[in-house]
């Protein structure tokens, strides 16, 4: 059986340890779980890793400790990511403040990934982007991309609390 390629973003990298939300902690740790299980294709990229760069000392050190438990494909920038991006934004899907969202998206979609893996509730995982999503997908050629949170593959709570 094939498995599924996810593209995990960095808010799932960054809820590894994020003691202030114990519910997403949780349920992203069970994700990594199944990561570190080798159920799925993991696919991290460029933009991840520029983010958690943001994090305190501590927080990367623990968040390169994780990362160095599991095989995953570094996904590098590129103009075809660049491109995908900026019609995002074209298309009024995210604006351009939200930037290293539509190149997630984009990253994820151009190594044909089936799944994005976010906790973005305010970018990613709502109703205008995952329509968005498909849009720009059936208009560009590109595979359509699902937009889920940990608790959706785990079967975890979805608790925004």
């Amino acid at each position: 059986m094939k498995k599924l390629k996810l593209y995990l973003d960095t808010s799932i990298i960054s809820h590894l340890d994020q003691q202030d939300a114990p519910e997403k902690m949780a349920d992203t740790l069970a994700l990594w779980q199944e990561v570190e299980d080798g159920i799925y294709d993991v696919y991290l990229s460029f933009i991840m890793f520029e983010e958690i760069l943001e994090c305190s000392p501590e927080k990367r050190k623990t968040l390169a400790e994780f990362l160095s438990r599991i095989e995953y494909t570094h996904v590098e920038p590129s103009d075809e990511i660049y491109l995908l991006a900026d019609e995002f934004l074209k298309q009024g899907i995210l604006r351009q403040k939200n930037y290293d969202d539509a190149q997630h998206l984009a990253s994820a979609m151009v190594c044909e990934c089936d799944i994005i893996v976010s906790w973005n509730f305010k970018h990613m995982v709502n109703h205008k982007t995952i329509n968005g999503v498909k849009g720009v997908a059936a208009l560009t050629g590109y595979k359509d991309l699902a937009i889920y949170t940990p608790s959706i593959l785990t079967g975890g709570t979805d608790d925004d609390s």
